[in-house]
């Protein structure tokens, strides 16, 4: 007689059936979420609207906010956010973007905490729309939000002289400038005094992850001291990286002097050299960032003109902290150093040669 009991799925239909019902399950929790908090934030903001013309046509003051606020948290005992000091961001929202299309559009993908600090941080309606279109596009947290502000990304970032435009194609040219900043903020350093090698270690870790940080979303770290060997003849890359989002080596040299032509003749060795020992055929061409302590923006330019491999020159400073703070800071090759030592340990699989 015919077993009545339905066919059991093979452990691999199964497998991928659940797996693809979690990914389902996930992408309609996440849309909620996103759903939920564009909804709040259009509340927000027509609730900092009404507040704005009741203000204006009514003559309501600040002690009017305060009773407004005690009297929605007591008509909705449950609802969060209707404090005196959330109903004055909600009035500095509504003034900050006047036009419901742009927060449908922009503000309501931030969360709350992310519209404080542009709110907070930034007075400039160009500036403070730059900050949350890139909020939203490279999936900041309020932190590196807050941090990008401080370190005012916004003047850095697409600033370094470089001959893109010259060598890579005009789509590829304008994506990889913008990626390129200067200068680059290393305040991050701030190392002084005796360590315990535990303590350098958890430092060098959480400098590391800053570095990337600095450098930009889609970089990963390669290795430090990267040894080429061509025909014999040895070469060390300061740090090479690779930019997964445009699936490209990033070959990044490091200098605490002054630059001169033969620097960028060297890092436009090491760029060729990438392409051709280790750069695979479905890899976009490799690109060259120098970062040195000074230059000269004409022996930049000419050096690059001539150049044949795509390169860009950046500063970068940590001189931010006051002066107290500063007279214990190593000098700008130790600097380095650190910056290099921090990533040395994740060389994957070799030691340093």
């Amino acid at each position: 007689m015919a077993s009545s009991e339905p066919a059991r799925p093979s452990g691999v239909d199964y497998a991928a059936a659940l797996a693809e019902a979690k990914t389902l399950v996930q992408a309609a929790r996440t849309r909620a979420v996103l759903a939920a908090n564009t909804e709040l934030i259009v509340l927000y903001w027509e609730l900092g609207q009404l507040i704005t013309e009741r203000q204006a046509s009514d003559g309501w003051g600040s002690k009017v906010i305060e009773r407004f606020s005690a009297d929605l948290r007591a008509a909705f005992p449950e609802m969060t956010g209707l404090s005196v000091r959330n109903l004055r961001y909600m009035r500095s929202l509504a003034a900050a973007w006047p036009t419901a299309a742009i927060v449908q559009r922009l503000v309501a993908r931030l969360p709350w905490g992310h519209n404080i600090e542009l709110l907070d941080k930034l007075d400039d309606p160009t500036t403070r729309e730059w900050y949350a279109r890139e909020a939203i596009h490279h999936g900041w947290s309020r932190a590196v939000l807050a941090n990008q502000i401080m370190s005012q990304l916004h003047l850095r970032a697409g600033s370094a002289p470089s001959n893109f435009a010259d060598v890579l194609p005009a789509d590829d040219s304008e994506l990889m400038q913008q990626l390129i900043k200067d200068p680059y903020s290393l305040e991050f350093l701030t190392l002084a005094g005796d360590v315990a090698e535990r303590d350098l270690e958890r430092a060098l870790v959480a400098q590391v992850e800053r570095f990337l940080l600095e450098l930009g979303a889609g970089f990963a770290f390669v290795g430090r001291q990267w040894r080429l060997d061509i025909d014999g003849d040895e070469f060390f890359i300061d740090l090479l990286m690779f930019h997964i989002p445009t699936n490209r080596y990033v070959v990044l040299e490091l200098k605490t002097t002054k630059l001169t032509p033969a620097d960028v003749g060297q890092l436009n060795f090491y760029v060729a050299a990438v392409d051709g020992e280790v750069r695979l055929e479905h890899h976009a061409p490799t690109v060259g960032l120098l970062l040195c302590a000074t230059r000269n923006e004409r022996t930049v330019r000419y050096a690059l003109a001539r150049s044949t491999s795509p390169m860009a020159v950046a500063g970068y400073r940590y001189s931010e902290l006051p002066a107290a703070e500063q007279a214990v800071l190593p000098a700008e090759a130790a600097i380095v150093d650190a910056v290099s030592a921090a990533l040395d340990g994740f060389r994957p699989g070799a030691d340093e040669s």
